[in-house]
C-alpha cells in the first residue's frame, strides 16, 4: 500500500509540471502519448485504490489554470473533455454503455451518432451578443479559460458576426483554432534557420499562436477555425448536434467538410478507418475521431461523469509524433553516391510502429536543426512515410552532446569524399562503389521503375552480395537453377521469379528510364522525358539544350542526364539491358494520341478519389494529357478529389482550373 500511495503521488506531480509546461508555458515537456500514458496509470491506480481519489488529483480536472497575461473568462457552460478509445472494441464498450444508460433513463430509442475529424489544435469559445462577437476564450481548466479576444480577431476565418437578419441574443460557439500544415512547415523552417527551436506539433504552435501578447504576431500566423458545437444559446432550441452544426454553417461558421451522421456504431468504425486512411492527405492535422451520440435529448439523459461528457468519445489515431533520444548518426551510401545521414534511435512507438531509424536528409539540415548525437529528438512519422527528424527539445540538453561531421572517407569503400558545388550531397565518386551497386538494384526492381514482382530489396541485396547480380542487366541473365541453390527456393518459386524478371521486360519505357536511377529524374520526368525523345537511342544523342526544353525538366537536371550517359559503364549497361530484350522505346500504347480529348494538356491530380490515383492518371496519358507532380502556373486543370490538400489551395492561388472526378469524365468524353 505504501508503494501505491507513493506512485500515486509521483504520478500526480509529473502531470501537474506536464500541465503547468503546457498550458502556461507553451512548452511541453512531453509528448502526447506519453502523457495519456500518465493519465490512464493514475485512473487505474485510483481506481484500485479508491481511498486515494482526491478532489485536486489531474483526474478530476479539467486541465490548467488560466495564464496571469489574460483576463479570466468563466464560461458559460463548462468546456468538457472527451474520454478516449483507443480501438473498435472500446468503441463497441462506449456503444453499449450509451445504449444501457439510455434504456435505465427510460429510452428504448436506439440512439444515431455524428462523426467529426479530432482536430490538432486549441480548443476555443467565442460569444456573440446580438449576433456580434463580444469575446473569445481559451478552454483553460474547462471552467476558466483566458480572453484572447483581440487575437482570436486576427483569425480570418472567424466570423466577427453571425450572418442572421435576427440572430439569437446569446450565442456561443465551440470551435478548435489550428495551424495548416503548410503553415506549420514553414514556421519550422524559418525557426530552424534562425537557430530557434522547433514546435513539436502544430497544435502547441497555435496555443502560443492564439496566446501572444501582441496580436500583431498571431496575425502574421495563417491560424484557421473549425467549429464543432454550440454552447449556450438564448432564442433557439436544437433537436440534434447534427441541425445545430448545418445551422452554424448557414451563418457564416466553417464547419468540417467530414461530418457524418450514422445509424449504428459498425458504421462509426468504418468511418473511422475511412477517415484514418485520409488522416496524411488533409491540409490539417488531426489524431483521431470524436463520435458523438447526436440527439441533443439524449445527450441530456445521458448527462458527464467527472471531466468526461458520457454522450461523447475521442476514437484516437497512434500518435505520429514522439521524442526520443538519439543515440548516434549513422551514413548510409544510395544509388546515385549520395551520401545519407541517418538517426540510430531508442526504440519508440510512433503511428502504431516502433522505430529505431529515421532520417536526417544532409548534414547541412542536420546543422540547420541543430540536431546532435545524444540529443532528446523530436520524431514524426505519417502513415508509410519513413519517420524524421524533426529537431531537438534544446530544453533538456545535458552538456554531452556531441556534434555530427560528415566522414572524410566513404564508408562502403574507402574512396574520399566528394561535396560538388551547389549542392547540399556529399557523395562517392567511386562508380563502383559497393553500396552504390546494391541501392542501384534495390530501386531498379520496385514499384513504379520495373516492379518486378517477387523480387524485392532483400533477394537483391542477397543476390549481390553472393556475387550472382552486379547491375541491373544481371538480373535478366539469372537462372532457376542458381536460384534453386539458395536457401529457402524451391522449383515453383524459383521458376516464378524468373518469369517475373521476364515479364518485366515489357515495361514502359518511362518506367526503364526512371529505373536506371539517373540523379535528379523521377518518375513523372522521366515520363515526360521518354515521351518527347520516344527511345533510348534518340535521348543517348541528345543534347544538354534539347533535354533542358522537355517541359518540366531545365538545365540541371539535363546536364545530369548528359553526364550520365557519357560514362562508360552506364553505356554498356543500356546496351545489356537492350540485349536482353527490355523496352527502350515507347510503345504503341504509351505514345500520346494525336488529337486525344487531353493532347498537350497538363494535369495535376490530388486528394482521395472513387478509384486509385494511378488508375486516374492512366486514363488522362491515355488520353493524351501529360501528368505534372507540382501545381504551377503551367498547369491546365486539377483534379480535386476530397481532402485535396495544399494542391488545391496552390491552384486556387494561381488561378488553375479544378476539376472535380465528373467533370473529368465529361473532359475525357471530349
Amino acid at each position: 500500500m505504501t508503494d501505491s500511495v507513493a506512485r500515486v503521488r509521483a504520478v500526480r506531480d509529473e502531470i501537474r509540471a506536464h500541465d503547468h509546461a503546457y498550458y502556461l508555458l507553451d512548452a511541453p515537456t512531453v509528448d502526447d502519448a506519453t502523457y495519456d500514458a500518465l493519465m490512464r496509470e493514475l485512473r487505474a491506480l485510483e481506481e484500485e485504490h479508491p481511498e486515494l481519489q482526491s478532489d485536486d488529483s489531474p483526474t478530476r480536472r479539467l486541465g490548467g489554470a488560466a495564464s496571469a497575461r489574460f483576463g479570466e473568462v468563466r464560461h458559460l457552460q463548462p468546456m468538457l473533455s472527451l474520454a478516449n478509445a483507443r480501438d473498435g472494441a472500446e468503441l463497441q464498450a462506449w456503444d453499449e454503455r450509451v445504449r444501457r444508460l439510455l434504456v435505465a433513463a427510460g429510452s428504448d430509442e436506439r440512439p444515431r451518432y455524428v462523426t467529426e475529424p479530432k482536430i490538432d489544435g486549441l480548443a476555443i469559445s467565442l460569444v456573440y451578443r446580438d449576433g456580434v462577437l463580444e469575446r473569445g476564450a481559451t478552454r483553460g481548466n474547462g471552467e476558466v479559460g483566458e480572453d484572447v479576444t483581440a487575437n482570436l480577431r486576427t483569425v480570418r476565418v472567424l466570423p466577427l458576426a453571425v450572418r442572421d437578419p435576427a440572430p439569437p441574443p446569446l450565442l456561443e460557439v465551440r470551435g478548435e483554432v489550428y495551424l495548416p500544415r503548410a503553415a506549420f512547415a514553414r514556421l519550422n523552417e524559418e525557426r530552424a534557420a534562425e537557430g530557434k527551436p522547433v514546435y513539436m506539433n502544430p497544435r502547441n504552435t497555435a496555443a502560443g499562436s492564439l496566446r501572444q501578447l501582441d496580436p500583431a504576431v498571431t496575425a502574421r500566423r495563417p491560424l484557421a477555425l473549425w467549429c464543432y458545437a454550440v454552447g449556450a444559446v438564448d432564442g433557439i432550441e436544437f433537436t440534434s448536434h447534427h441541425d445545430a452544426l448545418g445551422w452554424l454553417g448557414e451563418r457564416g461558421f466553417p464547419v468540417n467538410p467530414l461530418i457524418r451522421t450514422h445509424d449504428s456504431i459498425d458504421d462509426v468504425r468504418a468511418e473511422c478507418a475511412r477517415i484514418g486512411e485520409l488522416r496524411d492527405d488533409l491540409p490539417y492535422e488531426i489524431d483521431g475521431v470524436v463520435v458523438k451520440v447526436d440527439a441533443i435529448a439524449m445527450q441530456r439523459a445521458l448527462g458527464a461523469i467527472g471531466r468526461d461528457p458520457r454522450w461523447a468519445v475521442a476514437f484516437k489515431f497512434p500518435a505520429t509524433t514522439r521524442t526520443t533520444r538519439l543515440l548516434d548518426i549513422g551514413v548510409n551510401v544510395g544509388r546515385t553516391g549520395a551520401l545519407n545521414p541517418y538517426a540510430v534511435l531508442e526504440p519508440v512507438e510512433v503511428g502504431g510502429v516502433t522505430v529505431r531509424l529515421a532520417t536526417l536528409h544532409n548534414e547541412e539540415d542536420i546543422h540547420r536543426k541543430d540536431v546532435r548525437i545524444g540529443d532528446t529528438v523530436i520524431i514524426q512519422r505519417a502513415g508509410d512515410v519513413i519517420p524524421q527528424v524533426v529537431g531537438p527539445v534544446l530544453e533538456l540538453r545535458t552538456g554531452e552532446e556531441r556534434v555530427f561531421a560528415m566522414p572524410a572517407d566513404c564508408p562502403a569503400c574507402g574512396t574520399a569524399i566528394v561535396k560538388p558545388e551547389g549542392e547540399v550531397q556529399h557523395r562517392c565518386p567511386n562508380p563502383r562503389c559497393p553500396s552504390r551497386g546494391a541501392e542501384l538494384l534495390k530501386h531498379f526492381v520496385s514499384r513504379g521503375a520495373l516492379d518486378i514482382e517477387g523480387v524485392g530489396e532483400k533477394l537483391v541485396v542477397r543476390l549481390y552480395e553472393l556475387g550472382l547480380v552486379a547491375t541491373p542487366a544481371d538480373l535478366y541473365r539469372l537462372t532457376a537453377e542458381q536460384l534453386l541453390a539458395l536457401d529457402g527456393f524451391q522449383e515453383r518459386s524459383a521458376a516464378n521469379v524468373i518469369a517475373s524478371i521476364a515479364a518485366s521486360c515489357a515495361r514502359p519505357f518511362g518506367s526503364v528510364l526512371f529505373g536506371l536511377g539517373i540523379p535528379h529524374v523521377g518518375s513523372v520526368t522521366a515520363v515526360a522525358i521518354a515521351r518527347h525523345f520516344g527511345s533510348m537511342a534518340a535521348l543517348q544523342q541528345a543534347a544538354a539544350e534539347e533535354i533542358a526544353a522537355v517541359d518540366g525538366v531545365g538545365s540541371v537536371i539535363a546536364e545530369t542526364v548528359v553526364a550520365w550517359f557519357a560514362a562508360d559503364e552506364h553505356r554498356q549497361l543500356v546496351a545489356d539491358l537492350a540485349a536482353a530484350g527490355v523496352r527502350l522505346e515507347l510503345s504503341d500504347e504509351e505514345r500520346p494520341p494525336d488529337g486525344g480529348a487531353l493532347s498537350g494538356l497538363a494535369l495535376v491530380v490530388t486528394g482521395t478519389l472513387s478509384v486509385p490515383r494511378p488508375q486516374i492518371e492512366r486514363r488522362i496519358t491515355e488520353a493524351g494529357g501529360r501528368i505534372a507532380s507540382s501545381v504551377s502556373a503551367k498547369t491546365d486543370y486539377v483534379v480535386a478529389g476530397e481532402a485535396a490538400g495544399s494542391k488545391l489551395a496552390k491552384a486556387q492561388e494561381l488561378g488553375v482550373a479544378v476539376l472535380s472526378e465528373a467533370d473529368l469524365e465529361a473532359l475525357l468524353a471530349g
